[in-house]
């Protein structure tokens, strides 16, 4: 019974994860990601009980069928969902949480051949981009999001946005604000320090130009630092729009 409920649960999340999903056969045997991880589900049982090589041979050839290789010993939960899923990697001891959603080109990476934890843990309901690397054993937090082409080293807390190589944090959102954040459309920390930066720049140029005006100092700007500087505010201007989610 358990067993065909999870089945269950696993079509259902394909269905609300992915508009183009249109119909149950099309999901039963279009999506690599599902086929992905109900062959994980049995590796990983047959690895846990002791059958390694059984274990490992269902992974090599899932990874042959799909494109995704998830080594037996990962531990994955409930409605975990890969989108297009090429090039996804989850490693050994990686453990993964119910509710995530992973695009193509992941990977959960480890960073030393010691035969310890060395792969992350990803917690529920997680969104990770296209083509994003986590590497070692560090905690992505409930809720997190991190945008697409990012390389994350170090711990992401709940509820957070991470961006960029390496990946930095955008704190300070709700549940509900992060959900309606959409994909591609995630902020980017770097643009908003250069954003801080410029305001800032420009209220000292202002007190500047205050201060020579009163002491009658004539100062003759230069045109190509001037130009250069909008140049720079434009490109990392807030009301840009920047494609730094799944990239899909």
């Amino acid at each position: 019974m358990k067993f065909f409920k999870t089945i269950r649960e696993d079509i259902e999340t394909v269905f609300k994860k992915d508009p183009a999903a249109r119909g149950v056969v099309e999901v039963l045997t279009c999506y690599p990601g599902l086929h992905a991880i109900w062959m994980h589900r049995i590796a990983h049982y047959l690895w846990v009980h002791g059958w390694l090589f059984c274990a490992r041979f269902l992974s090599h050839m899932s990874r042959f069928l799909t494109g995704i290789e998830i080594h037996p010993g990962a531990k994955i939960g409930r409605r975990f969902f890969i989108d297009h899923g090429s090039g996804v990697v989850i490693g050994e001891t990686s453990e993964i949480g119910d509710d995530v959603h992973l695009y193509q080109g992941v990977v959960l990476g480890g960073v030393t051949l010691q035969k310890k934890k060395r792969h992350p843990t990803v917690g529920n309901h997680v969104m990770i981009g296209a083509g994003t690397i986590v590497l070692g054993p560090i905690v992505i937090g409930d809720g997190a999001r991190i945008g697409a082409a990012s390389l994350v080293i170090h711990d992401v807390p709940a509820e957070a946005i991470a961006v960029g190589v390496p990946a930095r944090l955008g704190l300070g959102f709700s549940g509900k604000e992060i959900q309606e954040i959409t994909d591609n459309k995630l902020p980017d920390p770097i643009a908003e320090a250069f954003n801080f930066l410029g305001k800032q720049i420009e209220t000292l140029e202002k007190r500047m130009a205050d201060i020579e005006k009163r002491e009658g100092v004539m100062v003759e700007l230069d045109q190509y630092v001037e130009e250069k500087k909008q140049e720079i505010m434009r490109m990392f201007s807030s009301e840009e729009e920047f494609s730094v989610g799944e990239g899909i």
